[in-house]
Protein backbone atom coordinates (compact mmCIF):
# COMPACT_ATOMS: atom_id res chain seq x y z
CA UNK A 1 0.00 0.00 0.00
CA UNK A 2 1.19 3.53 -0.83
CA UNK A 3 2.20 5.07 2.51
CA UNK A 4 1.16 8.54 1.35
CA UNK A 5 -2.38 7.26 0.74
CA UNK A 6 -2.44 5.71 4.21
CA UNK A 7 -1.34 8.97 5.81
CA UNK A 8 -3.96 10.89 3.82
CA UNK A 9 -6.72 8.49 4.85
CA UNK A 10 -5.75 8.73 8.52
CA UNK A 11 -5.74 12.52 8.29
CA UNK A 12 -9.22 12.49 6.74
CA UNK A 13 -10.47 10.23 9.54
CA UNK A 14 -9.12 12.60 12.18
CA UNK A 15 -10.68 15.58 10.45
CA UNK A 16 -14.01 13.76 10.26
CA UNK A 17 -14.23 13.38 14.05
CA UNK A 18 -16.78 15.78 15.44
CA UNK A 19 -16.07 17.77 18.61
CA UNK A 20 -17.77 16.37 21.70
CA UNK A 21 -18.50 19.98 22.75
CA UNK A 22 -18.97 23.08 20.63
CA UNK A 23 -19.39 26.63 21.95
CA UNK A 24 -20.74 28.93 19.24
CA UNK A 25 -20.69 32.69 19.84
CA UNK A 26 -21.54 32.19 23.51
CA UNK A 27 -22.20 35.29 25.61
CA UNK A 28 -22.99 35.46 29.30
CA UNK A 29 -24.01 38.50 31.30
CA UNK A 30 -24.83 38.90 34.97
CA UNK A 31 -26.98 42.00 35.00
CA UNK A 32 -24.98 44.68 33.22
CA UNK A 33 -21.71 42.79 33.61
CA UNK A 34 -20.81 40.86 30.43
CA UNK A 35 -18.55 38.01 31.57
CA UNK A 36 -18.27 36.15 28.24
CA UNK A 37 -18.15 38.09 24.97
CA UNK A 38 -18.63 35.63 22.15
CA UNK A 39 -16.79 32.39 22.95
CA UNK A 40 -16.10 29.93 20.13
CA UNK A 41 -14.47 26.77 21.38
CA UNK A 42 -14.36 23.11 20.30
CA UNK A 43 -13.42 20.24 22.61
CA UNK A 44 -12.61 16.97 20.90
CA UNK A 45 -13.35 13.47 22.25
CA UNK A 46 -10.59 12.41 24.67
CA UNK A 47 -8.98 15.87 24.52
CA UNK A 48 -7.61 17.36 27.74
CA UNK A 49 -8.11 21.15 27.83
CA UNK A 50 -6.88 23.50 30.56
CA UNK A 51 -8.56 26.90 31.01
CA UNK A 52 -6.34 29.57 32.53
CA UNK A 53 -6.67 33.30 33.09
CA UNK A 54 -7.06 36.02 35.71
CA UNK A 55 -10.03 36.46 38.00
CA UNK A 56 -13.11 37.61 36.12
CA UNK A 57 -11.99 36.22 32.77
CA UNK A 58 -14.87 33.73 32.53
CA UNK A 59 -13.15 30.37 33.08
CA UNK A 60 -15.55 28.84 35.56
CA UNK A 61 -18.57 30.38 33.82
CA UNK A 62 -17.67 28.38 30.69
CA UNK A 63 -17.84 25.04 32.46
CA UNK A 64 -20.80 26.00 34.66
CA UNK A 65 -22.84 26.60 31.51
CA UNK A 66 -21.83 23.17 30.23
CA UNK A 67 -23.02 21.66 33.51
CA UNK A 68 -26.30 23.66 33.14
CA UNK A 69 -25.58 25.63 36.32
CA UNK A 70 -25.62 28.87 34.32
CA UNK A 71 -27.58 29.62 31.15
CA UNK A 72 -25.97 31.44 28.20
CA UNK A 73 -27.33 34.89 27.46
CA UNK A 74 -26.71 34.32 23.75
CA UNK A 75 -25.20 31.57 21.61
CA UNK A 76 -25.26 27.79 21.45
CA UNK A 77 -23.54 24.95 23.26
CA UNK A 78 -23.64 21.63 21.40
CA UNK A 79 -22.87 18.43 23.32
CA UNK A 80 -22.32 15.27 21.28
CA UNK A 81 -24.49 16.65 18.48
CA UNK A 82 -27.30 17.95 20.70
CA UNK A 83 -28.00 21.57 21.51
CA UNK A 84 -27.76 21.78 25.28
CA UNK A 85 -29.93 24.82 25.96
CA UNK A 86 -32.32 24.74 23.00
CA UNK A 87 -34.91 22.34 21.61
CA UNK A 88 -36.61 22.20 18.23
CA UNK A 89 -40.18 21.13 17.56
CA UNK A 90 -42.30 21.71 14.45
CA UNK A 91 -39.46 23.80 12.99
CA UNK A 92 -39.57 26.12 15.99
CA UNK A 93 -36.67 26.62 18.40
CA UNK A 94 -37.39 27.18 22.07
CA UNK A 95 -35.67 26.99 25.46
CA UNK A 96 -34.83 23.44 26.56
CA UNK A 97 -36.96 21.97 29.30
CA UNK A 98 -35.57 20.23 32.38
CA UNK A 99 -36.00 16.77 30.88
CA UNK A 100 -33.86 17.72 27.88
CA UNK A 101 -31.22 19.36 30.08
CA UNK A 102 -30.97 16.26 32.28
CA UNK A 103 -30.69 14.01 29.24
CA UNK A 104 -27.79 15.91 27.68
CA UNK A 105 -26.16 16.61 31.05
CA UNK A 106 -26.08 12.87 31.71
CA UNK A 107 -22.86 12.64 29.68
CA UNK A 108 -21.09 15.28 31.80
CA UNK A 109 -19.41 14.96 35.19
CA UNK A 110 -18.09 17.81 37.30
CA UNK A 111 -15.82 18.07 40.33
CA UNK A 112 -16.17 21.30 42.30
CA UNK A 113 -13.80 23.26 44.53
CA UNK A 114 -15.68 22.46 47.72
CA UNK A 115 -16.53 18.77 47.24
CA UNK A 116 -20.36 19.10 47.65
CA UNK A 117 -20.66 15.74 49.41
CA UNK A 118 -23.77 14.77 51.37
CA UNK A 119 -22.65 14.89 55.03
CA UNK A 120 -25.31 12.41 56.22
CA UNK A 121 -24.21 9.70 53.76
CA UNK A 122 -21.16 7.43 53.84
CA UNK A 123 -18.75 7.91 50.97
CA UNK A 124 -20.06 4.74 49.37
CA UNK A 125 -23.62 6.07 49.59
CA UNK A 126 -22.46 9.40 48.18
CA UNK A 127 -21.14 7.61 45.10
CA UNK A 128 -24.17 5.33 44.69
CA UNK A 129 -26.83 8.04 44.90
CA UNK A 130 -26.65 9.58 41.42
CA UNK A 131 -26.41 6.31 39.44
CA UNK A 132 -29.49 4.99 41.24
CA UNK A 133 -31.63 8.13 41.18
CA UNK A 134 -30.46 9.82 37.97
CA UNK A 135 -29.48 6.95 35.67
CA UNK A 136 -31.88 4.45 37.25
CA UNK A 137 -29.14 1.85 37.67
CA UNK A 138 -29.99 -1.00 40.02
CA UNK A 139 -28.54 -0.81 43.53
CA UNK A 140 -26.13 -3.73 43.22
CA UNK A 141 -24.61 -2.46 39.97
CA UNK A 142 -24.30 1.05 41.43
CA UNK A 143 -22.60 -0.37 44.52
CA UNK A 144 -20.15 -2.43 42.46
CA UNK A 145 -19.22 0.53 40.26
CA UNK A 146 -18.88 2.83 43.28
CA UNK A 147 -16.55 0.45 45.10
CA UNK A 148 -14.42 0.08 41.95
CA UNK A 149 -14.09 3.85 41.58
CA UNK A 150 -13.36 4.45 45.26
CA UNK A 151 -10.64 1.81 45.06
CA UNK A 152 -9.31 3.53 41.93
CA UNK A 153 -8.87 6.79 43.85
CA UNK A 154 -7.29 5.01 46.81
CA UNK A 155 -10.23 5.00 49.21
CA UNK A 156 -11.33 1.39 49.12
CA UNK A 157 -10.76 1.15 52.87
CA UNK A 158 -13.01 4.15 53.66
CA UNK A 159 -16.33 2.94 52.22
CA UNK A 160 -18.27 3.30 55.49
CA UNK A 161 -16.69 6.58 56.55
CA UNK A 162 -18.61 9.85 56.51
CA UNK A 163 -17.21 13.01 54.88
CA UNK A 164 -16.52 14.55 58.30
CA UNK A 165 -14.06 11.72 58.96
CA UNK A 166 -11.96 12.48 55.87
CA UNK A 167 -9.24 14.99 55.05
CA UNK A 168 -9.83 17.63 52.37
CA UNK A 169 -7.79 15.65 49.86
CA UNK A 170 -9.78 12.50 50.58
CA UNK A 171 -13.07 14.38 50.20
CA UNK A 172 -11.95 15.68 46.82
CA UNK A 173 -11.04 12.15 45.73
CA UNK A 174 -14.52 10.97 46.78
CA UNK A 175 -15.99 13.76 44.64
CA UNK A 176 -13.95 12.49 41.67
CA UNK A 177 -15.06 8.90 42.23
CA UNK A 178 -18.68 10.04 42.46
CA UNK A 179 -18.41 11.80 39.09
CA UNK A 180 -16.61 8.87 37.45
CA UNK A 181 -19.25 6.36 38.57
CA UNK A 182 -21.63 8.08 36.12
CA UNK A 183 -19.25 7.14 33.27
CA UNK A 184 -19.33 10.58 31.66
CA UNK A 185 -18.00 11.42 28.23
CA UNK A 186 -16.76 14.76 29.55
CA UNK A 187 -15.24 15.53 32.96
CA UNK A 188 -15.05 19.10 34.28
CA UNK A 189 -12.71 20.16 37.07
CA UNK A 190 -13.22 23.56 38.68
CA UNK A 191 -10.08 24.63 40.57
CA UNK A 192 -10.25 21.37 42.50
CA UNK A 193 -7.08 22.06 44.50
CA UNK A 194 -7.80 25.67 45.48
CA UNK A 195 -9.62 24.78 48.72
CA UNK A 196 -6.98 22.28 49.84
CA UNK A 197 -4.07 22.69 52.19
CA UNK A 198 -0.80 22.74 50.21
CA UNK A 199 0.30 19.33 51.48
CA UNK A 200 -2.90 17.73 50.09
CA UNK A 201 -2.69 19.18 46.57
CA UNK A 202 -0.29 16.54 45.30
CA UNK A 203 -2.52 13.57 46.12
CA UNK A 204 -5.47 15.09 44.24
CA UNK A 205 -3.37 16.02 41.21
CA UNK A 206 -2.04 12.46 41.13
CA UNK A 207 -5.59 11.11 40.81
CA UNK A 208 -6.40 13.57 38.01
CA UNK A 209 -3.16 12.59 36.28
CA UNK A 210 -4.17 8.92 36.51
CA UNK A 211 -7.64 9.68 35.11
CA UNK A 212 -6.11 11.66 32.25
CA UNK A 213 -3.60 8.96 31.38
CA UNK A 214 -6.00 6.01 31.53
CA UNK A 215 -9.35 7.49 30.58
CA UNK A 216 -10.64 8.15 27.09
CA UNK A 217 -13.06 10.87 28.19
CA UNK A 218 -12.64 14.53 27.37
CA UNK A 219 -11.50 16.67 30.28
CA UNK A 220 -11.73 20.42 30.88
CA UNK A 221 -9.78 21.80 33.82
CA UNK A 222 -10.03 25.30 35.25
CA UNK A 223 -6.72 25.47 37.05
CA UNK A 224 -4.02 27.69 38.48
CA UNK A 225 -1.54 24.79 38.59
CA UNK A 226 0.53 25.82 35.57
CA UNK A 227 3.11 23.05 35.77
CA UNK A 228 0.34 20.47 36.03
CA UNK A 229 -1.57 22.00 33.10
CA UNK A 230 1.59 21.90 31.02
CA UNK A 231 2.06 18.24 31.89
CA UNK A 232 -1.37 16.79 31.15
CA UNK A 233 -3.18 19.19 28.80
CA UNK A 234 -3.33 18.68 25.05
CA UNK A 235 -4.36 22.33 24.73
CA UNK A 236 -4.31 25.37 26.98
CA UNK A 237 -6.87 28.14 26.52
CA UNK A 238 -6.08 31.56 27.99
CA UNK A 239 -9.13 33.71 28.73
CA UNK A 240 -8.91 37.41 29.37
CA UNK A 241 -11.74 39.89 29.80
CA UNK A 242 -14.36 37.46 28.52
CA UNK A 243 -12.65 36.37 25.31
CA UNK A 244 -10.24 33.63 24.26
CA UNK A 245 -7.04 35.64 23.95
CA UNK A 246 -4.70 32.73 23.18
CA UNK A 247 -4.84 28.97 22.77
CA UNK A 248 -2.55 26.21 21.62
CA UNK A 249 -0.33 23.43 22.90
CA UNK A 250 1.20 23.91 26.36
CA UNK A 251 4.52 24.81 24.77
CA UNK A 252 2.93 27.33 22.41
CA UNK A 253 0.95 29.05 25.16
CA UNK A 254 3.28 28.87 28.16
CA UNK A 255 6.65 29.17 26.47
CA UNK A 256 6.36 30.62 22.96
CA UNK A 257 3.46 33.08 22.90
CA UNK A 258 4.06 36.79 22.35
CA UNK A 259 0.59 37.77 23.61
CA UNK A 260 1.22 40.69 25.98
CA UNK A 261 -1.79 40.00 28.23
CA UNK A 262 -0.79 36.35 28.56
CA UNK A 263 2.82 37.28 29.32
CA UNK A 264 1.64 39.75 31.97
CA UNK A 265 -0.60 37.10 33.54
CA UNK A 266 2.17 34.50 33.59
CA UNK A 267 4.67 37.00 34.98
CA UNK A 268 2.38 37.94 37.87
CA UNK A 269 1.51 34.32 38.45
CA UNK A 270 5.11 33.16 38.53
CA UNK A 271 5.89 35.93 41.00
CA UNK A 272 3.52 34.47 43.56
CA UNK A 273 0.18 36.11 42.87
CA UNK A 274 -2.80 33.77 42.78
CA UNK A 275 -5.92 34.16 40.65
CA UNK A 276 -9.34 32.95 41.71
CA UNK A 277 -11.74 31.31 39.26
CA UNK A 278 -14.70 33.01 37.66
Amino acid sequence: MDSSISVKENSQKRNAIEPIVKYRDVHKSFGELEVLKGINLDIMPSEKVALIGPSGSGKTTIIRMLMTLEEPTLGDIIVDGRNLWKMEKDSKVFRANEKHLRSVRGDIGMVFQHFNLFPHMTILENCMSAPIHVKKIDKQTAKKRSIEMLEKVGLGDKLDNYPSQLSGGQKQRVAMARALVMRPKIMLFDEVTSALDPELVGEVLEVIRDIANKGDMAMVLVTHEMDFAQEIADRIVFLDNGIIAEQGTPTEVLESSNNERLQSFLHRFRNGNSFSSS
